[in-house]
């Protein structure tokens, strides 16, 4: 798990993974590198708690494809966090003519890897990894489309009439 927020632009993320008592499955191990040992002497989530919050509390969240995050977050009965910021809603409005709107697809094809100096020896998949490619694509949408004036609810539930403009204008 990790956690950013946009006006930390690259300071001091927070990263932590979290024990668990069920095994690792394949397909945890294959896509996101986990290995048992990995979470061996993690923290339980419910001592995350103070942390994650203090994170997560203070604005906007970020996510690409933010459903597995929200899945993951309600594990904490009661919180609040948000309002959501989906980058792959907002890519799919802001380029729907690229074949693939994937994280990983969307920097490559818009140029945006400068963001993995920040997270030497991860890679896609791993969630400090993710999240700073989430928030390099949304700082390049935000400054493509000179969105830096404008109320964030036009990120929060992008309308893709509003985008259409955008491109346009």
């Amino acid at each position: 798990m990790a956690s950013w927020s946009v006006a930390d632009d690259y300071h001091a993320p927070f990263v932590s993974f979290i024990h668990c008592e069920q095994n690792i499955t394949w397909s945890a191990r294959k896509i996101h590198g986990i290995k048992a040992s990995d979470l061996h002497d993690a923290p339980p989530l419910l001592s995350l708690w103070p942390t994650i919050k203090k994170s997560l509390s203070s604005g906007p969240v970020v996510a690409h494809g933010h459903g597995t995050e929200k899945r993951f977050l309600r594990a904490f009965p009661g919180h609040s966090f948000g309002p959501w910021i989906d980058t792959l809603q907002l890519a799919r409005c802001a380029w729907p003519h690229l074949a693939s709107h994937s994280l990983g697809e969307l920097c490559s094809s818009l140029d945006l890897n400068d963001f993995g100096l920040h997270a030497p020896n991860r890679q896609w998949h791993d969630a400090l990894y993710d999240s700073l490619a989430s928030l390099a694509l949304l700082k390049h949408l935000i400054l493509t489309y000179e969105l830096s004036n404008q109320p964030v609810s036009i990120l929060l539930q992008p309308k893709t009439s509003i985008w259409h403009r955008l491109r346009h204008s």
